[in-house]
């Protein structure tokens, strides 16, 4: 049996191709828009891959069911539910898909949305139990699904408790593999582990702890990981007719319209950037799911970067979240508005002066070690509260390592207000200090 595994690192999305070398044949499960890994994969194997399955209708990645069919032919698999706009081989609780010596059964899993499947995978050179089973967006490494995305979450949530259940009907010693590791969205409390067993999570995962349905539904339903902005255009895209490849990416001499959007390292952004430039970092950590909560919907969007390698880098995870409408990108330094950072130690004497502090870490954090004196909004937020902040004093905003504070400020910063980050150490560094005088 062939099986590898493909992991996004920044949105944390696990993808999956699955065949017989002896037959030559393969399906890929939930591809990523860029599907040059596994035609690169499979060629190296020297197999044909011959169908998509997607175990249910993404919300947080474009797919790239699209560009295999329009591209090399490849049909599409998802069940009915999902009522996608393209051709499609609909797909059944129970049905099985053989792929030489490896045979791919269906169960339906719905929950995380209607539609969802999971996919056990046996190798009947091995036997005929399963080995593994690619579990999507139901069960993860340490947490399970949240419910709230494409119905209410109470009734998500009691779809969800059944179909763990019969997941859990699944022998002890069988892989699980997921649709998500830690950095994704779609569960705070997931590994970054990307397998698991059956077993292992029967016994450690808090989430198939709780024994009744009601229990569950409290638990799960109550969800306050944030909703990408974008959310709803990634689904009817991933929906919608056949997606096929972007254009090339083009160097710009001068910006022209769009939202421009500095991805180069935090040091040269400060250092000088163009008028209203908001900056993430491609070299940082989650670069698309910030980009997706700050980026403006429907705008074209140019690239500021420090070569076409990092331009391109960024135009791939940009695409990765939906945002396809690129107008290119410009390379270099550029003479324009600088911003200075604040370290730590400036902190008190900038607050005695009259800036605002502002904590730009999420709610749970927040609550969890409040910043006295500090004003919360999460970095994701503080375009829509950028009307409420003062204009005639210094907003200095801090998170707790720098980065998110630095996306902030860019934010607000691009919209005419004098913001300046805690950009190196945040509320980590002030924490200690502050233990440390204690």
């Amino acid at each position: 049996m062939l099986f590898r595994q493909f992991v996004d690192d920044d949105l944390g999305c696990a993808s999956y191709l699955v065949g017989c070398e002896a037959c030559g044949e393969a399906v890929v499960v939930d591809p990523a828009y860029a599907i040059e890994p596994y035609l690169a994969e499979a060629e190296r194997r020297e197999v044909r891959i011959v169908r998509v399955l997607e175990t249910h209708n993404h919300a947080d990645h474009v797919s790239g069911h699209g560009r295999f069919a329009l591209e090399h032919g490849v049909p599409v698999a998802v069940h009915p539910l999902c009522q996608p706009a393209f051709p499609f081989e609909p797909l059944a609780d129970g049905q099985e898909l053989t792929v030489g010596n490896v045979v791919v059964r269906v169960v339906h899993t719905p929950g995380h949305r209607p539609e969802h499947c999971c996919f056990t995978v046996t190798d009947r050179t091995r036997g005929e139990e399963p080995w593994l089973v690619l579990t999507g967006d139901s069960l993860f490494v340490g947490d399970a699904a949240r419910p709230d995305l494409a119905v209410e979450a109470v009734e998500g949530a009691e779809d969800l408790f059944r179909s763990l259940r019969r997941l859990l009907e699944l022998p002890d010693g069988v892989e699980v593999y997921p649709g998500h590791v830690a950095g994704s969205l779609c569960g705070k409390g997931m590994s970054s582990k990307g397998s698991t067993t059956i077993g292992f999570e029967r016994r450690f995962n808090a989430a198939l702890g709780l024994a009744t349905i009601d229990e569950f539904v409290r638990a799960s339903a109550s969800v306050t990981t944030p909703r990408p902005p974008n959310m709803q255009r990634i689904v009817e895209l991933n929906r919608g007719p056949f997606l096929a490849a972007p254009p090339p990416l083009e160097e710009l001499a001068e910006p022209g319209a769009g939202a421009i959007l500095d991805v180069r390292p935090v040091d040269d952004f400060l250092g000088g950037h163009l008028e209203g430039a908001v900056n993430v970092p491609v070299s940082g950590t989650s670069f698309a799911t910030k980009a997706g909560f700050v980026l403006p919907a429907g705008s074209p969007v140019v690239l500021h970067a420090s070569s076409r390698e990092e331009a391109e880098r960024a135009a791939r995870g940009l695409r990765s979240v939906g945002f396809l409408d690129l107008a290119g990108y410009l390379l270099g330094p550029r003479q324009g508005h600088r911003i200075e950072a604040v370290g730590v130690d400036e902190l008190d004497a900038l607050l005695a002066y009259g800036a605002e502090l502002v904590d730009v870490r999420e709610a749970d954090e927040h609550e969890q070690t409040p910043l006295p004196g500090s004003r919360h909004i999460p970095y994701r937020l503080v375009a829509e509260a950028a009307a409420e902040l003062p204009r005639d004093r210094t907003i200095v905003t801090i998170c707790e390592s720098g980065a998110r504070a630095a996306v902030a400020a860019s934010v607000l910063a691009a919209r005419g207000l004098d913001a300046r980050p805690v950009a190196q150490g945040g509320f980590r560094e002030l924490r200690a200090r502050l233990a440390a005088t204690a």
